[in-house]
């Protein structure tokens, strides 16, 4: 995906979220979520990762992450030290406009189009999105995560791993115990 549309599409969120705040899912447990607002002005301040949790209302898989992987102590430490995690509905249907590009809820994908490019239109949830201190796209990753996977792939990104060694030799490393 195109690098601009990227930073394109998490600024455009980051200056209207606070019309569809209500939209955040509820987040009781030990995760700091923030809005996209909020983490774009602590990253001014202190750059870190973000952490995007595109999910929908109905979603099986996305409550079990939320009643799981997400309150694992271990899981919650990592992330609130080294990423602004943020809750996405992909099924908004708030318009979300930014200079000429206006994202909206687009029935025939049952998405927002904003969901759409942080997914790059692989619709499935639960999906994450790590995004790096310049709101660069790291890599969308679908699916639930056991509290293990996640931290091997919050560590890979978080510990700028991605930096010097591709995943596959560090997913091998791990599970070799390197």
């Amino acid at each position: 995906m195109n690098k601009s549309i990227i930073l394109l599409t998490v600024f455009l969120i980051s200056t209207t979220i606070s019309f569809s705040q209500h939209k955040i899912a509820p987040h009781n447990g030990p995760i700091d979520w923030m809005s996209f607002e909020e983490a774009v002005e602590k990253t001014k301040k202190e750059p870190r990762k973000l952490f995007i949790d595109v999910y929908t209302q109905w979603c099986g898989w996305c409550k079990k992450m939320d009643a799981s992987t997400f309150k694992d102590s271990v899981v919650a430490k990592y992330m609130n030290e080294k990423y602004y995690a943020v809750k996405f509905d992909a099924e908004t249907k708030d318009s979300i406009p930014f200079f000429d590009k206006v994202f909206t809820f687009k029935a025939e994908n049952k998405a927002n189009e904003l969901a759409i490019s942080l997914l790059n239109g692989q619709m499935s949830y639960p999906s994450f999105v790590f995004l790096d201190e310049k709101f660069n796209m790291l890599s969308p990753l679908p699916g639930f995560q056991q509290p293990d996977q996640l931290m091997r792939v919050l560590k890979y990104f978080g510990d700028n791993i991605y930096a010097t060694k591709k995943w596959d030799d560090y997913a091998r490393d791990a599970a070799e115990g390197k």
